[in-house]
């Protein structure tokens, strides 16, 4: 698709005093979000559509793997960094345990089939793939003492995603290990009050990857006091003070910091997330109209990056008249990526649904057509992962590196071809191409599913680092 338009040049290297060095080689990594081998449609997240929709439908864990990589795949061939972030262990036996389920593994598994089988749906869940909910990052660039900060989400907000806060933990401190240049601090206390679902509902707006930018905090509601009217429909999760404490721990100055907060309106219509109605890259945002409670922030914050970088944000937004917020949930357009290319402008990611949506497609076109950043979009099939309810985006966590932090994240999980192609013989010889919900306790499962982890640990160089390596049997 042909059309560009001016790019803002980076700026050079220096001190910015809100913030960290200005680098002008800084790339964003993205870091995708694995499929496990029981991928399957449990229903588990209330409020998202998708996932209720599809509730007990067979899965085809092996398309979805692949799906996932070939998405890495096609942005790697962007010339975009891409990496893994391998699947958690699941079932989760050792949960079970501490839920009173006694006796061997095998044992576990039928008795919680037989007694609490919703139970088994939330111990199985693959929803670590969604990598956007794995943490919240602050580049180095943002941040009072020059290191990328990096903050696991709690997840506290539904019982089966909760369960992913230890283990995401010491995975990216397994990746991000040097503290010279990473912070990775531990999840914030597991209380609704603190309730944070990470970067889903999280922005980063800046001239370039590489300068001091402004990082966009979205948040559902208060925990802690009433702020106006509250969703009626589905639960808000995300809350501000959440958000407020990741501030803090990231050292963010506050003149370059944003809350705002989802229209309950949003929430309602299945707007579990931000990244369902808003998107952002560098100098771009893409929102819908009725994303945001207030309805003239949008407008606000692009006064407010031109008068702290003296050049304009590119502001798309789209009316709820041209596409209803129905329609938007449904084509997962504002759940594209936006990535920025090294040889200049920006590429849109966006899921087929959205080229089968005229009107997606119309608003996605003139987005290249028109004078802007946006210079082509490239269409994905990530079915699977659409049916549970997460599109493109879902599936990655943004990484801004300077080169110097980019040599020190660990080398194995970086996506190369020839681990692409071992990643695509992994997931063929280890995963089910049918999957249904009784399948959860089928014993065979459970032993295909570490043996394919202890091999992934390998592939990627990762040790060992689930619990059935690390850890004793009953």
């Amino acid at each position: 698709m042909g059309g560009r338009g001016d790019r803002v040049d980076r700026p050079t290297r220096g001190k910015d005093p809100a913030g960290g060095a200005a680098d002008p080689a800084a790339v964003e990594l993205q870091l995708d979000g694995l499929v496990g081998p029981t991928h399957h449609y449990g229903g588990l997240a209330y409020g998202n559509l998708a996932s209720m929709d599809h509730q007990g439908a067979p899965s085809d864990p092996r398309a979805a793997a692949l799906e996932g990589i070939g998405k890495m795949e096609r942005v790697a061939g962007l010339g975009v960094p891409q990496a893994v972030l391998p699947p958690h262990e699941r079932p989760d036996v050792p949960t079970l345990r501490r839920l009173g389920f006694t006796g061997t593994d095998e044992q576990v598994l039928a008795r919680c089939l037989r007694d609490a089988p919703d139970l088994l749906a939330a111990v199985s869940s693959a929803s670590s793939m969604w990598a956007a909910n794995a943490a919240t990052v602050s580049p180095s660039a943002d941040t009072a003492d020059g290191r990328v900060h990096i903050t696991p989400a709690n997840l506290v907000s539904h019982f089966h995603r909760s369960l992913e806060a230890a283990f995401t933990h010491r995975l990216l401190r397994r990746i991000f290990s040097d503290p010279d240049r990473f912070v990775v601090h531990p999840p914030l206390p597991p209380n609704p009050a603190m309730a944070d679902e990470g970067a889903a509902n999280h922005m980063r707006l800046a001239p370039g990857h590489g300068a001091p930018g402004i990082e966009v905090f979205v948040y559902g509601r208060r925990a802690l006091r009433v702020e106006g009217r509250e969703p009626t429909r589905f639960p808000a999760r995300h809350s501000r003070e959440a958000s407020e404490a990741l501030i803090r721990s990231h050292g963010l100055p506050a003149e370059r910091v944003v809350l705002v907060r989802q229209d309950p309106k949003a929430v309602d219509a299945g707007v579990f997330h931000n990244d369902v109605a808003a998107v952002g890259n560098e100098d771009f945002l893409l929102v819908h109209s009725e994303a945001w409670a207030d309805r003239a922030a949008a407008r606000r914050l692009a006064r407010r990056f031109e008068a702290a970088f003296g050049t304009p944000l590119h502001l798309e937004v789209v009316s709820e008249k041209r596409l209803p917020l129905s329609r938007a949930v449904a084509t997962y357009l504002f759940n594209s990526q936006v990535l920025t290319l090294p040889e200049g402008g920006m590429a849109v990611v966006a899921p087929t649904e959205c080229r089968r949506d005229a009107v997606a497609r119309e608003i996605l076109t003139e987005l290249v057509e028109r004078p802007g950043p946006i210079r082509a979009v490239h269409y994905v099939h990530v079915r699977q992962s659409m049916r549970n309810g997460g599109g493109p985006a879902c599936l990655r966590l943004r990484v801004v590196l300077t080169p110097i932090e980019r040599a020190a994240v660990h080398p194995g999980v970086m996506l190369t071809p020839e681990r692409a192609v071992a990643l695509r013989g992994w997931v063929n010889r280890h995963y089910r191409d049918r999957l249904v919900f009784q399948d959860l306790a089928d014993p065979q499962l459970l032993r295909e599913t570490r043996t394919a982890l202890d091999e992934l640990t390998r592939l990627l160089g990762l040790g060992s680092v689930y619990p059935f390596q690390t850890e004793p049997g009953p």
